[in-house]
């Protein structure tokens, strides 16, 4: 079964799943779905309320930056990578895979 369909997910507005006990941050950048963990590396502030533009999502908080492509913390604060996920599209069906 999907967990998303890839007509909801808007560019630029990342979307927050639950799957397997994890939080995942998706965000899509054209035509690619990326999955990242949810949490910032640097402190307790959800991702998915964050802005992307280009492949980078920073953090509300305090503004880190991280690679949606890697998961690497692209500035600071935040020094840790992010776990990222493989994403699957078929048609429209986007699964996240754990």
């Amino acid at each position: 079964m999907a967990d998303l369909v890839l007509d909801q997910i808007t560019e630029g507005k990342p979307v927050l799943i639950e799957k397997n006990g994890k939080s995942i941050c998706v965000a899509r950048v054209g035509d690619e779905v990326f999955a990242i963990d949810d949490t910032c590396t640097h402190s307790e502030a959800s991702l998915s309320e964050g802005d992307v533009t280009g492949f980078k999502i920073e953090c509300w908080l305090h503004g880190a930056e991280f690679d949606l492509r890697t998961g690497e913390a692209l500035t600071l604060p935040a020094n840790i990578a992010l776990k990222t996920y493989a994403v699957s599209i078929d048609g429209n069906a986007v699964t996240v895979e754990i």
